[in-house]
């Protein structure tokens, strides 16, 4: 890669620290760390700040690396014109593809502002619930190629910025991928949108794409015990900012010690967000229409899906009943969830008959389009709240049938 990360490696190495204990110190991963300095994956500058704050180098290491940086910029630039010559011999069902490259090439030239790519995260966050997902992911792996093109261009005055937008768009392929069902390949755009955050250095992202790792992992087959013990992973790099990306990882946490069955634990956390909900601003509470708002509707899902698993009737009801008054009509699966909520706590409270009608009748209403593994894998929490004694009954091998993996 740079080979930059050598040079890292020497000194973490002089002043006495083990790579362990070392990203513990810099709040950063392990393994990461490690594949920096092996030149397995390119340093950033604020990986090299890290390093630079925490051996108290005073500036050496940032100031080295910016003058290696300068030397191989020439040589990225080199890299995308070669890149862009290629488009002229891509097919025609790509041109899409280097229209936009070239857009964008034009922008660079005349200095365009790169916060561009700020405005798209945006349009994606807001797309995400009202486009077509197949409509959405060719749009979004255009514009992902494009941005490849760029972060090996950019100087590392802009490069965290693409970067930090490079790992929001990933968490857009991923939750799309793990709606789709296709869990090995969001896991693999999961553990690269985390990745790439910590390249780009901003705390924010790097605990966004951890977060929504978290709530994934209430919905497609992980234990929850490994889903906790990455939430617990994460706790630590919040620095006690209000902001939507903390928010997500509490919803995802609480969500995942319920389905663990550690009930008293999941309503201390649902209680904790609801505590983080009342600190965050006002701009991003009104962001009901986007993946990266944090509006109430999303505290009071929370609490229907946790109040629902611990028995709390009264809450779970109250909580689902503010979450339907809320749920702006973009967002008609997540509506459906909340009532499947309510299916599974009837189940659970001996009204099986009820339960399995109102589960078939709310998987009828809602369109074809909408149904994905998520509504499916909320469904089947339906199906397992049925006790054993109870599963002869026709409704229930109906419902299994129907939300089968």
């Amino acid at each position: 890669m740079d080979g930059f990360g050598g040079t890292l490696r020497q000194h973490r190495k002089a002043a006495g620290w083990s790579l362990r204990k070392f990203a513990e110190l810099t709040a950063y991963d392990f393994g990461y760390l490690g594949q920096i300095e092996r030149g397995d994956r390119p340093t950033n500058p604020a990986v090299v700040a890290a390093y630079d704050r925490a051996l108290s180098a005073g500036g050496a290491l940032e100031k080295a690396y910016g003058s290696k940086q300068a030397g191989d910029k020439d040589v990225r630039r080199r890299s995308v014109l070669q890149a862009m010559g290629a488009l002229a011999a891509v097919p025609a069902v790509d041109r899409l593809v280097g229209w936009e490259v070239l857009r964008h090439g034009i922008g660079a030239a005349v200095d365009v502002d790169f916060d561009e790519w700020t405005e798209i995260v945006a349009d994606y966050g807001r797309g995400y619930y009202r486009q077509p997902h197949d409509q959405l992911m060719a749009q979004l792996g255009r514009d992902l190629a494009v941005l490849q093109h760029q972060i090996a261009a950019a100087d590392e005055h802009h490069r965290p910025l693409l970067l930090r937008a490079a790992g929001r768009l990933s968490v857009i392929v991923a939750l799309s991928l793990n709606a789709r069902g296709q869990t090995v390949l969001a896991g693999r755009w999961r553990a690269s949108a985390k990745r790439i955050a910590d390249e780009s250095g901003d705390a924010d992202t790097r605990v966004l794409t951890r977060a929504w790792d978290v709530v994934n992992g209430c919905y497609d087959g992980r234990a929850p015990t490994t889903v906790i013990a990455l939430a617990d992973q994460v706790l630590p790099l919040t620095d006690g900012t209000p902001s939507a990306a903390t928010c997500g990882l509490l919803a995802g946490r609480a969500q995942a010690l319920s389905l663990g069955g550690r009930h008293a634990e999941a309503v201390a956390c649902v209680r904790a967000l609801a505590d983080r909900v009342e600190e965050l601003p006002a701009t991003v509470t009104a962001d009901v229409e986007s993946l990266w708002g944090w509006p109430e509707h999303r505290l009071r899902h929370t609490e229907s899906w946790v109040y629902a698993h611990a028995g709390d009737q009264h809450a779970a009801e109250a909580a689902q009943q503010r979450a339907l008054e809320l749920y702006p009509p973009s967002q008609q699966r997540l509506r459906t969830q909340v009532q499947l909520h309510q299916a599974a706590a009837l189940c659970r409270n001996g009204y099986i008959p009820d339960g399995l009608r109102l589960a078939a009748d709310l998987l009828d209403q809602l369109p074809a389009e909408q149904h994905n593994e998520l509504v499916r894998a909320v469904a089947r929490h339906v199906a397992a709240a049925v006790p054993q004694a109870e599963r002869h009954r026709p409704d229930y091998g109906e419902l299994v049938d129907r939300v089968r993996v």
